[in-house]
């Protein structure tokens, strides 16, 4: 048996990562003050086609649809949007005091399309949505989640493209400015292209196979057809932009690929050396209309979604390491068998003390126990023999300085507490990486 074609399994050292990646997201979105929301993995196949919309990439080829035993259409979720949307409106969200409602989610989506590098068929997409407000500082709070959120990781040259799509009106004069302008160019335009023709121009412009034809350099610009209403809202987020000192390019050509973008859209990119053309870590805009979309009242929104395979593969070419190594506060070793109970039970007491705490399940003997020790990067080890039950008295070793301690077994909570505010206040300058700072 093996994985299915366009995933992967998540252990080790990229377990690890991800899990710091998760930690730090979820400290992030406090700081925010965005509340977490989950939503099913899989829903009804009628909310993706109203959602997302029927002429996307996403709907018109890549969903992972099937009927369930009641025979209803199902689809695996391909983004989080619109299941968060349809939650805001099921769970009567517009109705609560404290406005906007803003959100963030964690999670794995389902498209069926080639497996490349940083592109998996199940992929993990990191989100926010906001919801109520039509503020453009809301739009720039926004942006600035994902641009922020690469800062702390060390990635450089980070680069924030946006454009405006226009409220209504305006995406309607534009639209029809673009079919006056393909029509006589239709024959050279690839298959899908003459498909979105019809069903919306717009997605022409975020083709990618007919992206370096002339006739695509030189269509209409959006920015010509704004409204004075949307040309404001455009011009205020830019200024917002600037007041949080993040730098922007105005690109006249992005459209994003999904039908309910309004207003504001956006994308992050990375320029990351050996990165190739798939440099663009995250994307989102404004969706005015998508809540009145699939069914619930007129409320503005605007949100971004980031993949965690393509964002891994950026940090892995920029050699960026992620938080500290997987290390043991203290590695708990029973001197025999017949004090198994104790070495249990006072890393039982360790842990529920908040260290991370393990113990010997494999009947090693002592030097082996004290090689696993080091494996694990266990800052103390603490011996528990037949001595040690009897007199209470701990025998502790510091697995670095090889020190060591005899600690009364009522006293080695507010001991380790004691040596780990150290090594924080001291740290060390050796060039021991497995040192943790124990060598002063």
């Amino acid at each position: 048996m093996q994985k299915p074609k366009g995933t992967y399994d998540v252990y080790g050292e990229k377990a690890r990562k991800i899990q710091y990646l998760e930690k730090l997201l979820a400290s992030l979105m406090e700081k925010y003050h965005y509340q977490y929301m989950r939503t099913p993995i899989f829903e009804a196949s009628e909310l993706f086609h109203r959602g997302v919309g029927e002429t996307t990439d996403i709907v018109s080829k890549e969903t992972y649809d099937f009927k369930d035993r009641g025979n209803r259409d199902m689809t695996l979720r391909p983004e989080g949007t619109a299941g968060i949307v349809r939650s805001f409106i099921e769970n009567k969200l517009y109705g609560e005091a404290s406005q906007p409602i803003k959100a963030w989610y964690l999670g794995p989506m389902y498209r069926y399309e080639r497996p490349q590098s940083g592109r998996f068929r199940e992929f993990y997409q990191f989100g926010v949505e906001t919801f109520g407000s039509n503020d453009p500082a809301l739009d720039a709070e926004v942006i600035s989640i994902p641009v922020n959120f690469y800062r702390l990781l060390g990635l450089k040259g980070i680069k924030v493209n946006i454009n405006s799509l226009g409220d209504n009106d305006s995406r309607n004069r534009y639209r029809e400015a673009l079919l006056d302008y393909f029509k006589p160019h239709l024959e050279n335009l690839c298959e899908d292209c003459q498909k979105r023709y019809q069903k919306n121009p717009l997605r022409i412009l975020d083709c990618k196979v007919d992206a370096n034809l002339d006739i695509m350099k030189h269509a209409p610009k959006l920015q010509d057809y704004l409204n004075e209403e949307s040309r404001k809202h455009f011009d205020q987020v830019k200024k917002y932009l600037e007041a949080l000192g993040i730098e922007y390019v105005v690109n006249p050509n992005l459209v994003r690929g999904l039908d309910y973008y309004t207003y504001t859209v956006f994308e992050v990119e990375a320029s990351v050396e050996g990165f190739g053309s798939q440099n663009v870590l995250c994307g989102g805009g404004r969706y005015n209309n998508l809540v009145e979309t699939i069914g619930g009242p007129s409320t503005p929104g605007v949100g971004f979604a980031l993949g965690f395979e393509r964002l891994l593969t950026a940090l892995e070419f920029e050699e960026i390491t992620l938080g500290d190594e997987d290390y043991l506060d203290a590695y708990v070793i029973p001197v025999t068998s017949d004090q198994k109970c104790e070495a249990l039970s006072l890393t039982q007491a360790l842990r529920l003390s908040g260290f991370q705490v393990d113990t010997d399940y494999m009947n090693r003997n002592m030097k082996g126990n004290f090689k696993a020790s080091t494996r694990f990067l266990a800052n103390y080890v603490i011996l528990i023999g037949e001595e040690e039950i009897k007199s209470n008295i701990l025998t502790v070793k510091d697995n670095h300085s090889k020190e060591e301690f005899k600690v009364a077994l009522a006293d080695i909570v507010s001991f380790l507490d004691h040596m780990s505010a150290e090594d924080e206040t001291y740290g060390c300058d050796c060039d021991d990486d497995t040192c943790h700072g124990h060598c002063h």
